[in-house]
């Protein structure tokens, strides 16, 4: 999963990034409304954490130009005001939800699970396909009732597939989601997580549950 943090003060922005990275979102990050305007509109997030009073153009402003494009993102609102009319105007300019600041991460960590939830009515947090699990909120994954250890990106790549259980996702799909923008995306990253992820959830004995769909991509599916 992929999300984009907007927020003109680093040591914030820095900290929201990291502890988005320990829940296994690739993380890009904008210090101003223009730059996370353009980032939001021209890349594919799975979540967007934007502050409102931003430099250069505000968190409605942000927030109106990403739904006027036709992104449904979920989009939380971090900020220091507590006007009820405040909250109304973002949450009609498009945003999910609205978050006071301070907060602790643990209650940001229940908002994001929770906006995540909304566009797929069915996807909680733990996602199924066969006899594999990915718990999502302990990150844990079982194949036939057995844990399989992961690297963080292993993992954002098997949710990604999991979450589009029967959908083939290209090359570019999965980078857009997967890989933040410092990846090179002519390396052959995709192809080598993909090799690891079949050796550690498939096997002899176990069903094959990951595809490769010749000139368009990848697919976790049970086929007969």
């Amino acid at each position: 999963m992929r999300a984009l943090v907007v927020d003109d003060e680093p040591e914030l922005r820095d900290l929201l990034a990291e502890n988005l990275r320990t829940l296994c979102f690739a993380v890009d990050t904008a210090a101003d409304g223009t730059e996370g305007s353009y980032l939001a509109r021209t890349n594919e997030y799975d979540l967007i954490l934007l502050d409102n009073m931003l430099p250069e153009k505000s968190g409605v402003a942000v927030c109106s130009d990403i739904r006027n494009v036709g992104k449904s993102v979920p989009i939380i609102i971090l900020s220091v005001l507590t006007d009820s009319w405040r909250k109304v105007e973002l949450l009609n300019a498009g945003a999910d939800d609205y978050l006071v600041k301070p907060y602790s991460f643990n209650e940001l960590s229940a908002r994001i699970r929770a906006v995540m939830r909304r566009p797929s009515e069915v996807a909680g947090d733990v996602l199924e396909v066969a006899d594999l699990t990915l718990d999502t909120k302990e990150q844990r994954v079982k194949r036939a009732g057995k844990n399989v250890h992961l690297t963080r990106k292993e993992f954002m790549l098997l949710e990604y597939l999991m979450r589009h259980n029967g959908t083939v996702l290209t090359r570019g799909m999965i980078m857009e989601h997967v890989w933040d923008m410092m990846n090179d995306p002519f390396s052959n990253t995709i192809e080598s997580h993909i090799r690891g992820l079949r050796k550690k959830i498939e096997g002899p004995e176990l069903q094959k549950l990951i595809y490769t769909v010749s000139g368009r991509g990848y697919k976790i599916d049970v086929e007969p």
